[in-house]
């Protein structure tokens, strides 16, 4: 991405009926009805995860009107999930529109797991909660037991955004996969697919 370009190329799967949303309206945005039906009995989790990223990451970018949850979009193709019948969407997304982050981290907080500074820093936690004899680490943020620990996980999930700026300004030292949050996909966004050819 080059400094002075305002938009990214981003690779993002999403559902036939989010395709059809997006040639009828122009626009679309996902909800929070959407993920609970996608994930299941799974979904206490997913939600306590974007519950906490949708407020944090609207200090970043703005929620539109109409939005409750990100649409998810990745830098590489070959990060994209296309299974279960999505389409992977090709898109030219206007930087200013989209938070970026590393995957790694985004699939902690999916896991409702601790952010370190560090590989050194996490490895301390982890020995702490198996100190304090804690074995299911996702007990701290779903169940009421552990509310200054809760607090500590939390907050260590503001690392989730250390990479935005950088990401923006096309620096991408230091993370390994880059992973975008759209609150909305635009149909002006949808660039052709890319040809398979090397």
């Amino acid at each position: 991405m080059d400094h002075s370009d305002p938009t990214i190329r981003l690779y993002s799967p999403q559902a036939p009926v989010v395709i059809d949303t997006l040639m009828r309206d122009g626009v679309c945005f996902s909800r929070k009805e959407y993920v609970e039906k996608k994930y299941g009995e799974s979904a206490k989790i997913f939600l306590a995860a974007y519950g906490w990223f949708v407020k944090e990451a609207g200090k970043y970018v703005a929620c539109p009107a109409g939005a409750e949850y990100p649409y998810w979009a990745f830098r590489d193709p070959d990060s994209v999930d296309a299974s279960a019948g999505a389409v992977p969407l090709v898109l030219e997304v206007p930087v200013d529109e989209a938070v970026f982050f590393d995957v790694y981290d985004w699939n902690k907080i999916l896991n409702l797991q601790y952010i370190g500074t560090d590989e050194a820093d996490e490895k301390k936690f982890r020995q702490m909660l198996s100190d304090y004899g804690i074995r299911n680490r996702s007990d701290i943020i779903l169940t009421g037991f552990y509310p200054d620990l809760k607090q500590q996980v939390q907050d260590s999930w503001t690392r989730l955004f250390r990479h935005h700026e950088a990401i923006c300004s096309g620096d991408l030292s230091g993370v390994r996969k880059v992973q975008a949050a759209l609150w909305q996909i635009k149909r002006s966004w949808i660039c052709a697919p890319e040809s398979d050819e090397k």
